[in-house]
């Protein structure tokens, strides 16, 4: 393993922003992420995966470690399901794909998600209908501490919304190296409700739809939407969608009337922050190299040469409009660093 000094990361966060790294080492084994924990035991470190979640607003003063680790395989099966273990180094979407090529059905609404397997759990990814947790089985995590890894199930996660253990009580103190999976073999649950999955079947003349379908039909609404990270510096939805008590929601959406908004429960409900800030005026607009996307608000864009500080000031001036106009506050989904 070499360990590189004031390393560029700009190849490895999909915003693209020059930041440098003190110290960088990529991993490929366990036994490697443990020689380097121990050996650095007493530096601080920060692990990196796919770099897709993520805002750099500083060079990083620590020792990066990127979590290269690949492989993934059956552990288990029967009629009905097959249990799939990716290493966290595997690509998403192309873990994604390779097991629709299987058969394999559970996480085809969650194509062309960026990033890596190991970082999935962490945020609860999902998308059009979906999410981690339906299919999460339980994930190994190295303690940085001691280098002992531990087994979180699908409970012991805490999932909600973009939520889990690993962004709270767990919290810099374990790596994730592994995701077990539970998908079906057979009489799939294909979820076309959600967003503009059917509108987009019907283009293409399918009724009853599989598994690749579904996934395709995902991948064209994506990237109809949504930037590739490799021609414009992105790192997805930027915001959460704000979950606000049915109350409050009531005497805003007097005001507001057109609003859009989804029950989530008895009490609460779900508002899209993209319609949130484009009606703010924010959709499209550029302040320099830092942008908004003209076809999705919820994603702030490098145009080139942005910094994560300017980045970072659009995201502000979005939140405090949004707050002044609705009432309602956005958290950003992405981490800021």
């Amino acid at each position: 393993m070499e360990i590189l000094n004031n390393f560029s990361l700009k190849n490895h966060n999909t915003f693209g922003i020059e930041a440098k790294a003190r110290q960088f080492v990529a991993v490929h084994s366990i036994a490697d992420l443990k020689t380097i924990l121990e050996q650095h035991s007493s530096e601080k470190k920060f692990v990196l995966g796919g770099g897709s979640n993520m805002l750099l607003t500083q060079d990083i003063d620590a020792l990066v470690i990127h979590i290269d680790l690949k492989g993934k395989k059956i552990i288990k099966e029967d009629e009905d399901f097959v249990w799939i273990e990716s290493q966290a180094g595997e690509n998403w979407h192309e873990f994604v794909l390779w097991n629709i090529e299987q058969g394999f059905g559970g996480l085809e609404n969650m194509s062309l998600i960026p990033g890596n397997v190991g970082t999935t759990p962490v945020q609860n990814i999902g998308a059009y209908g979906a999410e981690i947790k339906d299919t999460f089985v339980s994930c190994d995590a190295m303690r940085i501490a001691t280098q002992e890894i531990k087994t979180f199930t699908n409970a012991e996660c805490n999932f909600g919304y973009r939520e889990s253990i690993f962004k709270h009580e767990a919290k810099d103190q374990y790596i994730i190296t592994s995701v077990i999976f539970k998908l079906t073999k057979r009489n799939h649950k294909i979820n076309t409700s959600y967003g503009d999955i059917l509108g987009e079947l019907a283009k293409k003349g399918i009724e009853n739809p599989g598994l690749k379908d579904v996934s395709n039909a995902v991948i064209a609404i994506r990237q109809s939407k949504l930037p590739d990270p490799k021609e414009l510096g992105n790192s997805g939805s930027f915001f959460k969608n704000p979950i606000v008590l049915k109350t409050d929601f009531e005497k805003i959406h007097q005001k507001f009337p057109e609003m859009k908004f989804y029950e989530v429960s008895e009490t609460e409900v779900k508002v899209p922050a993209g319609w949130l800030i484009e009606q703010a005026g924010f959709k499209g607009k550029r302040f320099g190299d830092a942008g908004v996307h003209k076809n999705q608000a919820l994603v702030l864009v490098n145009y080139g040469n942005a910094t994560g500080q300017e980045i970072l000031a659009v995201s502000k001036d979005i939140q405090k409009t949004v707050f002044e106009t609705f009432g309602i506050c956005i958290e950003a989904e992405v981490n800021v660093i």
